[in-house]
C-alpha cells in the first residue's frame, strides 16, 4: 500500500491537496514548501513541473510556470529536489502534476524509474489521452504502484467516466468546470448540479474536487461533494506576496481557507 492508499484508508473526507509550481519563487524553494505544507496539516502535496504551455492553467500558474523556468527548474532536478526531502514528510503522499512533453523527452520508462526512486506517489498529466494512457502507462503505474490520476469536467461523459473509474487507480480528479485554473469566491448552480450528478454515479474510486477553490466557502463546497479538495492558484497567489518567506505565504493559504 502506498502512501496515496494509506492516506484514503485512513481519512474518507475533508482531504486537502495543495498544488505548487516546483523552482517558484525560487529554484531552491520545493523542499520548503513541501516540509511548510505537511507540516500544516496538508493531506496531500502536488508539485508542478513548470512548463512553457500549460494550457490547463489560467494566469496566476502559467506565470509561475514561467518564472520557474526562468529561474532553471527542470524534471529532473524536480525529481531530486523530492527525494532529497522524502525523508521529512515521510507519510505525505506526494503527486507529480505537468504536462506530457517533458515526461516523454524523458523517456517513460526513465520517468517511472525516477519517480519511484524520489518517492513519487501518483502522477498527473492532463494532456494524456486516455488510449495512450491505456497503451503506454496503465502497466507502467501499476508495475511501479505510481498511479495516473485522470481528470474530468461537467462536459466529460458518463461512459468515460466509468471508464476511468474501471482502469485508473489512486482518486479522480474532478475539474470544477470547462475552463482553467483559477480563483473563484463560490460554485454557481450548475457545479454543485455537476457535483451531485457525479455523486450519484456511485463510483469505486474517491473523488477530489479542484479549479476555483480559494476560500471557506469553495473548500467547504468541494469537502462536501467528494472526499476533499485541491488548490493551486490561491497559495500561488500567497506564494508571490511572501517569496522570500514561505511559511508566511503557507501560513497565508491556510487563514485566507479558514476565513
Amino acid at each position: 500500500m502506498n502512501r496515496l492508499q494509506s492516506l484514503f484508508e485512513r481519512k474518507n473526507e475533508k482531504i486537502l491537496s495543495i498544488y505548487f509550481t516546483a523552482g517558484y519563487p525560487t529554484l531552491d524553494s520545493t523542499g520548503e514548501i513541501i516540509t511548510e505544507l505537511a507540516g500544516n496539516g496538508v493531506d496531500m502535496i502536488e508539485v508542478g513541473i513548470p512548463f512553457s504551455d500549460p494550457m490547463a492553467d489560467g494566469p496566476v500558474i502559467q506565470e509561475s510556470s514561467t518564472t520557474a523556468l526562468r529561474n532553471g527548474m527542470t524534471l529532473r532536478r524536480l525529481l531530486d529536489d523530492v527525494k532529497a526531502v522524502r525523508d521529512k514528510v515521510p507519510g505525505t503522499p506526494l503527486v507529480l502534476m505537468g504536462y506530457l512533453n517533458p515526461m516523454m523527452r524523458m523517456g517513460i520508462k526513465n520517468l517511472f524509474e525516477a519517480c519511484a526512486e524520489a518517492g513519487i506517489d501518483a502522477m498527473i498529466v492532463p494532456d494524456l489521452p486516455f488510449d495512450i494512457y491505456m497503451s503506454d502507462f496503465r502497466e507502467l503505474c501499476r508495475e511501479y504502484d505510481i498511479p495516473m490520476i485522470m481528470l474530468i469536467t461537467p462536459e466529460t461523459s458518463e461512459e468515460r467516466v466509468r471508464l476511468i473509474d474501471e482502469h485508473c487507480d489512486g482518486f479522480i480528479y474532478m475539474v470544477s468546470s470547462a475552463s482553467t485554473t483559477g480563483t473563484r469566491d463560490s460554485f454557481g448552480d450548475g457545479q454543485l448540479e455537476y457535483f451531485h450528478r457525479i455523486n450519484s454515479m456511485e463510483l469505486k474510486h474517491k473523488r477530489l474536487i479542484g479549479f476555483g477553490i480559494s476560500n471557506a466557502r469553495t473548500l467547504a463546497d468541494a469537502q462536501a461533494n467528494a472526499s476533499g479538495a485541491i488548490i493551486g492558484s490561491k497559495f500561488i497567489k500567497c506564494l508571490s506576496a511572501s517569496p522570500d518567506d514561505i511559511p508566511a505565504a503557507v501560513a497565508s493559504l491556510m487563514g485566507a481557507l479558514n476565513s
